[in-house]
């Protein structure tokens, strides 16, 4: 009976569709099907007096705290420094590019590497030394992973700028993951990882070279534009931004071969003006490959380096990876199945790989539906409980339809008529137990009865059968 009264209602659609191709090891794939993660792991993030340890430190949990158990595990795993892994290739391609292209006095490298620094920092690291302001969207807690009101992971390599600049350093690569909360498809992923580049000039160092650069000055004061700051001259602005846009098409040269068709953007960055998009035209695409832009003076300033200017630019490691070596989905870069790493040991760090797939079979569609809760709801708190749950098996999750109940304005799920064999299957609230669940089936109806209790604070079945009655899932 509740099930016909649901068919009644307009409902939304959320499919979670599930490769079936080896993303992690086999036995991987049966602990994550077969296994449920307990509810604690969920509400021990949020639990007042709590701490939480990481990296040999504590962290005590506050309002602010929303770190999920999948984000947890992956601190610490640095991709980017396993060798021979396909991140760890790029970095030593862009390392071995800098390192030749670019020498000192001496003749050691001018760039300095760091790429094990703590991905933790505090909230003035990640925003407020990078000029960001107090009511920009990307402080939101929602798009970010805060283990309390002072420190979070980072959403950035960025966060780490102002501390190298103010210790004395004028030339540096930063390597290191990275963790914002986003989507869910073949191109997202929680944890991603980022190289940044800075490099300051003196006004010896700019104008060297330069016909009259002795008359010429880094300085001036004036008014902003789209194309200086107030506190730049329009030459020293040009030669910075001729400097950067030179450093950065000679090192995807360097990476893609030559021949590239390449195209800036302009764009906005709170601590770069002006600031640039690369795009590369890779088989007929365009594909924006990094940012950039002249540093903000007043960043440089603050850092003690009030006698330079500089540029920065920051690319993702896991997109040049997979325009790269045609890796189709962001979770296999976490994969430990041998047949993914061993396509990647080779030689020489600059030789040619193509990723074969690991498996022949297609994507198989799962439809599930849950009601949404009135207040203090975005859809990456249900991203996040899926990836939790569900791991890496789940590669894409899709808002099909979405309705609002006029007289309650409650949201709710869209259920459809059932299909014979191939098509969905509706599936009342049957226990785990029942010969007619499969594994994914009780993994996916765990995720909407956890979810729908967890927002709305049900304690027993009758208060959820009240709620809702089914749940609707579909299966091939």
């Amino acid at each position: 009976m509740v099930c016909s009264a649901l068919r009644r209602v307009a409902h939304m659609h959320v499919y979670l569709v599930r490769k079936a191709s080896s993303v992690s090891k086999g036995h991987h794939h049966h602990q994550a099907l077969g296994s449920r993660p307990a509810a604690s792991e969920f509400a021990a993030r949020r639990a007042p007096g709590s701490v939480v340890e990481l990296l040999g430190k504590s962290y005590p949990q506050d309002d602010y705290s929303n770190l999920s158990q999948k984000v947890l595990s992956r601190v610490g795993r640095n991709l980017h420094n396993q060798q021979h892994h396909p991140l760890w290739l790029i970095k030593e391609r862009v390392k071995e590019h800098f390192y030749k292209q670019y020498v000192g006095r001496f003749g050691t490298p001018m760039f300095s590497v760091y790429d094990d620094l703590s991905p933790v920092v505090t909230t003035w690291q990640n925003f407020d030394s990078l000029l960001i302001p107090p009511d920009h969207p990307s402080r939101k807690k929602g798009d970010n992973y805060y283990l309390n009101g002072n420190h979070m992971l980072r959403a950035h390599t960025s966060a780490h700028q102002w501390d190298l600049l103010h210790a004395g350093l004028d030339a540096f690569l930063v390597v290191g993951d990275v963790y914002r909360r986003d989507q869910i498809d073949s191109q997202h992923y929680p944890v991603f990882h980022q190289l940044e580049g800075v490099r300051l000039f003196s006004k010896h160092e700019l104008f060297a070279g330069i016909k009259d650069g002795e008359s010429l000055q880094l300085f001036e004061q004036s008014s902003r534009s789209a194309y200086k700051q107030e506190t730049h001259t329009m030459e020293a602005t040009k030669l910075i931004e001729f400097d950067l846009k030179q450093t950065l098409i000679r090192l995807v040269t360097h990476i893609f071969g030559d021949g590239l068709d390449i195209r800036w953007v302009d764009c906005y960055f709170p601590f770069t003006h002006p600031s640039y998009e690369m795009e590369i035209n890779f088989h007929g695409e365009w594909l924006e490959v990094l940012g950039c832009g002249v540093m903000e003076q007043q960043l440089v300033n603050s850092a003690g380096a009030q006698d330079r200017i500089g540029w920065a630019f920051g690319l993702g490691l896991e997109r040049l990876a997979m325009i790269l070596y045609d890796i189709p989905d962001i979770r296999l870069f976490w994969s430990e199945d041998e047949r993914f790493l061993k396509q990647f040991r080779v030689s020489d760090i600059n030789q040619k790989v193509k990723f074969q797939p690991l498996s022949k079979y297609p994507a198989v569609i799962n439809d599930i539906s849950f009601w949404l809760p009135s207040e203090n709801y975005t859809e990456n708190d249900f991203y996040d409980l899926v990836r939790t749950v569900g791991g890496d098996l789940v590669e894409k999750v899709d808002l099909i339809d979405k309705f609002e109940h006029p007289k309650s304005k409650t949201c709710s799920s869209h259920q459809r008529n059932p299909t014979p064999i191939t098509g969905l299957l509706p599936i009342p609230l049957l226990p785990a137990s029942s010969p007619w669940l499969p594994p994914i089936h009780v993994l996916l109806l765990w995720v909407s009865l956890f979810w729908i209790c967890h927002i709305k604070r049900i304690h027993t079945l009758y208060d959820l059968l009240c709620l809702s009655g089914s749940f609707n899932l579909a299966c091939f």
